[in-house]
């Protein structure tokens, strides 16, 4: 349980690990469980994991991991696309910045997350077309609803 395990995590990468895996627990029971009470809870476990997960490097593939399944609860469990797309674009990009440096076993084990990352804004704002990061204002994209 996340009260043992946590606290005895010796390392950064240990402690996102965890805390990633109590947000995912949260999270699975929150698309089946109506009330808030484990939507909540998989929203703490995956913040707090994320503060400590600024420790590893951004390319690291626990990091990225817990960006990618941060990013699918704002999207399938809060509602919240533009938080899910900001989220895994963020992660993307300051792990690509950084991936030029790292070893192969790191840019192996990273890529294939990287990707997932991608895909998801890829469905996500195919969905939504607002929510890819170039779209017009809806003003300016042809759907506003004019006066005559």
């Amino acid at each position: 349980h996340g009260k043992s395990l946590v606290p005895s995590a010796s390392t950064a990468e240990a402690k996102v690990f965890y805390m990633k895996m109590q947000g995912d627990y949260h999270r699975y029971l929150a698309e089946f469980v109506k009330g808030e009470q484990h939507a909540s809870a998989a929203r703490v476990a995956y913040q707090r994991a994320t503060e400590v997960a600024a420790e590893l490097v951004p390319a690291h593939p626990v990091r990225l991991g817990l960006a990618l399944n941060f990013s699918v609860f704002y999207f399938e469990v809060d509602g919240a696309p533009e938080m899910a797309c900001s989220l895994a674009r963020d992660a993307v990009e300051q792990a690509t910045a950084v991936l030029d440096r790292a070893d192969e076993d790191l840019i192996r084990d990273s890529g294939a997350i990287i990707q997932l990352l991608r895909d998801n804004v890829a469905l996500w704002t195919a969905a939504a077309p607002q929510l890819a990061q170039d779209a017009p204002p809806p003003e300016q994209d042809g759907t506003a609803i004019e006066d005559l």
